[in-house]
């Protein structure tokens, strides 16, 4: 076997992988998780994003839940043209027959129904006996199959199920013409071991022809749910249901990113492959997270913050070095850009050497030497530190001097009709006033535009977050604000009670380090204001 830590197109394009399928229900079981719900117009667009990445099944939605659910798979089943849509129902004709109805435009459709089949759910979920569940599930199959393209039957808590009734109602409903057989870990309960071993045995007692697909859906409550739904792999399914980020119930689902880079990386391992576009991942991702407003956090493999990010002194030595020696796949891989240097206080001179040339700047010895001490000191006051304060203790300032621009004034307005007006008065500390003021979509933007008319700048802002730092009727709220000028990206914060001046004061902080850098660019130029894309 080959050193499986290597890239996959670099040393295992030899290897003969068999297809495993991704079923994504990101729109289905991610979307009713509390906090995620998406509009009409929000599950179109991810539904075309998914279908970029390449997943092989997308379950669209519970047509027979609501209308609104029912007309977004039914308008994401006429508009997909390779993507397999999906439509969940329960064992219920009416369900089958809406999801029918839902998917009669889709190029390719599927009916996905399921009922309980663990002791638990027989008694006090269904009130139903053995018999009586697998007739349902029988008879729901046989309907289902007139209706759509393909049919995939899931056994609801099947891993609590007892292994023999499980043998027999997947062994019916193969018959009755499903051609996809899924065996949830409905609340996230099985290990690896046991999961594998489940797989294993089902492959050996359902009566099925061989182009039967077993599929694995495993849910996330121990922390397992990858884990599982690799193991599933490893025991013979070849679909997997996962979703974007790993939402979905309590603790949510697998997460497709992680099973998908997993099957990559560790190619020569599993001998399978998936059909995902790999480098729409991390674009998938934030897509998911702009339309729901949840974020990703910082250490979520693949997709977060710190997946390709290092800040330790040895490992940003290594990586210097070699990249293999920290990272067993490239950001470029997922969607992103360059591995990520951060300097910090765990930092070293290796990678601050690196940083400040890559700034241009080209201390001697001696120089990196007192550059570094007072690196040290500042991060040791800083949680990030920025390429402007790198800049600013190259040239020998204080990174966090305040100034030349101040905020002397602010008024906003939000207006009725929509939009928003600001005004600002500013202070440089070469004495001039300058006052402006901007319309702008909502008060935030009208701020941004009227600080851009003060002070001259040109700049374009790519990102805006906000997030509270405090507790309480008066707390403090925190704006970092990421703006391009001059082929560089600049980053500034503010922190204030009132959110707006916040975001002005992170502004002001991206000016003032601009004209830090290139003292002489600063005159002001009063021109129309542009759009630099802050909606709020």
């Amino acid at each position: 076997m080959k050193n499986s830590s290597q890239h996959d197109e670099n040393s295992e394009g030899d290897v003969v992988a068999e297809h495993v399928r991704i079923f994504d229900t990101t729109l289905r079981d991610g979307e009713q998780t509390p906090g995620f719900s998406m509009d009409r117009r929000a599950k179109l667009r991810m539904a075309h994003m998914l279908e970029t990445l390449g997943v092989d099944v997308l379950e669209a939605g519970f047509p027979q839940a609501s209308p609104d659910d029912f007309a977004a798979v039914a308008e994401i089943a006429g508009t997909l043209r390779h993507t397999t849509v999906c439509a969940l129902a329960r064992c219920q004709a009416g369900d089958i027959d809406t999801a029918g109805r839902a998917l009669e435009q889709a190029q390719r459709s599927r009916i996905h129904v399921f009922i309980s089949t663990s002791p638990l759910h027989r008694e006090h979920k269904l009130g139903m006996s053995k018999a009586q569940v697998l007739d349902a599930a029988v008879a729901a199959v046989e309907r289902a199959r007139g209706l759509c393209h393909e049919v995939e039957f899931s056994a609801e808590d099947a891993m609590r199920t007892e292994p023999e009734f499980l043998a027999e109602i997947f062994s019916a409903a193969a018959a009755a013409g499903a051609t996809t057989l899924n065996a949830p870990d409905t609340v996230g309960y099985m290990t690896p071991t046991e999961i594998a071993e489940r797989f294993t045995w089902l492959r050996q007692h359902v009566k099925a022809s061989p182009e039967v697909v077993f599929s694995s859906h495993c849910h996330d409550d121990l922390g397992l749910g990858v884990a599982n739904s690799l193991a599933a792999v490893s025991a013979g399914a070849r679909q997997v249901e996962c979703t974007i980020n790993g939402i979905g119930e309590r603790a949510g689902n697998a997460s497709l990113e992680e099973i998908v880079m997993a099957l990559k990386v560790r190619r020569a391992w599993y001998g399978v492959d998936t059909r995902i576009a790999t480098r729409q991942l991390h674009p998938a991702s934030r897509l998911l997270t702009q339309l729901t407003g949840q974020p990703v956090q910082r250490n979520k493999a693949i997709v977060g913050a710190n997946a390709f990010a290092h800040e330790s002194g040895i490992h940003q030595h290594g990586m210097l070095k070699h990249r293999d020696t920290y990272e067993i796949m490239r950001p470029q891989d997922v969607g992103l850009g360059e591995t990520q240097l951060v300097l910090g206080k765990h930092s070293g001179r290796a990678a601050l050497r690196q940083r400040l040339e890559a700034l241009g700047h080209t201390p001697d010895d001696a120089a990196l030497g007192e550059i570094f001490i007072r690196f040290k000191a500042l991060a040791d006051k800083k949680r990030t530190i920025h390429d402007e304060d790198l800049d600013a203790l190259a040239h020998g300032r204080d990174p966090d001097a305040a100034g030349p621009w101040r905020l002397v004034r602010l008024d906003t307005s939000s207006h009725l009709a929509g939009g928003a007006s600001a005004s600002v008065g500013l202070r440089h500390d070469d004495g001039r006033d300058v006052a402006e003021a901007a319309l702008g979509d909502g008060p935030v933007d009208a701020v941004l535009r009227a600080i851009e008319r003060a002070t001259g700048a040109d700049l374009q802002l790519t990102g805006f977050q906000i997030q509270a730092i405090s507790e309480g009727g008066d707390a403090q709220g925190e704006a970092r604000l990421t703006a391009r000028h001059a082929e560089r990206e600049w980053n500034g914060h503010g922190v204030s009670t009132d959110i707006v001046e916040a975001a002005a004061q992170a502004a002001l902080s991206i000016v003032n380090h601009i004209e830090h850098h290139a003292p002489t660019a600063h005159a002001p130029q009063h021109r129309t204001a542009k759009t630099l894309g802050a909606h709020a």
